[in-house]
């Protein structure tokens, strides 16, 4: 990954624009980061410029909870995730940048990219055309993370999650446990309290009985939903949630998304999504979020750029109408 700090600019007024000039003109990119990161950190202020080199005039928002980066980063720890994707949605829709596109192109890291898939389930306004995602648990976490003898900040919130993970306290405050995800081994199926308690992936999953439609519809909307898996995972327990794929701890076996009844009935539009090729499974060398300039920049510039890529879009072309970015 490149360390670099950039300016990102912030443009104050609103262009009414061609839209043959718009057709030629990079979609926003929205920029979710993960667990322990913050917004404005030489990580992913490199990221930015990489975004920036590989599609020149690209607006990139880093979603942040809280202005101060510290604050920020412990915001990806303590919190409560439905909160915090509403409050994001709430940023979007005032921004006088992103609010205003036709369309947005979103990047989630980790954790981020099950926050960004909330955005696009649950407001999508702007929507999204691509959502790319990188070592994200679509599917959950079964074990949290080992922490070093003298980490204490992470003992403090791992221990927790371990003793009372379904707790409505814990639901509502640590944010790995809102997507923890545990299995009934007589059953095979999840577990009663996942199902009664989550307060986020049980629902964005569409798992309880009672379906959102509105989740499936709106998934269904983009053109393209990537998401990279990495070879050698260790971070992401099980590494198979990265492509929504089924983990049974008891017998290690794997049901891939397709013969799983979350894309056979299309309870949150994958099907839909992959019927007419928007759908793409990629594998990356390495482990958790270890990122090459080259196969980032091959990403970006498949996924994301010109708002002239998106199929809509063009059909606004052709009959000749004006946008505003």
């Amino acid at each position: 990954m490149r360390h670099s700090t950039i300016a990102i600019p912030l443009l104050t007024t609103t262009l009414a624009t061609p839209i043959s000039t718009v057709s030629d003109t990079p979609l926003p990119v929205l920029l979710w980061h993960g667990l322990g990161d913050s917004y404005a950190s030489d990580g992913i202020n490199g990221i930015v410029a990489l975004i920036q080199g590989t599609n020149p005039g690209t607006f990139v928002y880093p979603i942040r909870l809280e202005e101060d980066p510290s604050a920020d980063s412990r915001a990806s720890f303590f919190g409560n995730a439905t909160d915090q994707i509403a409050k994001v949605c709430a940023d979007i829709a005032k921004h006088p940048i992103l609010s205003s596109a036709p369309a947005l192109d979103a990047l989630g890291f980790s954790q981020g990219g099950i926050f960004l898939r909330g955005y696009a389930q649950r407001c999508a306004k702007p929507p999204l055309r691509s959502l790319v995602t990188f070592g994200t648990p679509h599917n959950g976490i079964s074990e949290f993370q080992n922490c070093a003898d003298t980490d204490w900040f992470c003992k403090g919130w791992t221990g927790a999650l371990k003793t009372n993970t379904w707790s409505a306290n814990v639901q509502s405050h640590v944010i790995p446990a809102q997507y923890y995800r545990d299995i009934d081994p007589a059953t095979g199926n999840p577990s009663d309290g996942y199902i009664e308690s989550s307060n986020l992936l049980a629902d964005l999953n569409n798992e309880r009985s009672i379906k959102n439609k509105t989740y499936a519809k709106n998934l269904a909307e983009l053109e393209k939903f990537v998401m990279y898996e990495f070879a050698d995972d260790v971070t992401v327990i099980p590494k198979a949630s990265e492509w929504f794929a089924e983990y049974n701890e008891t017998n290690m076996q794997v049901t891939p998304l397709k013969k799983r009844p979350l894309y056979k009935e299309d309870w949150i539009g994958l099907k839909a999504l992959d019927e007419k090729d928007g759908l793409v499974f990629k594998t990356v060398p390495g482990g958790h979020m270890q990122l090459e300039d080259k196969m980032l920049r091959e990403a970006f510039k498949t996924y994301f750029g010109p708002a002239r890529k998106n199929k809509s879009l063009a059909a606004l072309v052709s009959k000749g109408e004006n946008l505003e970015l």
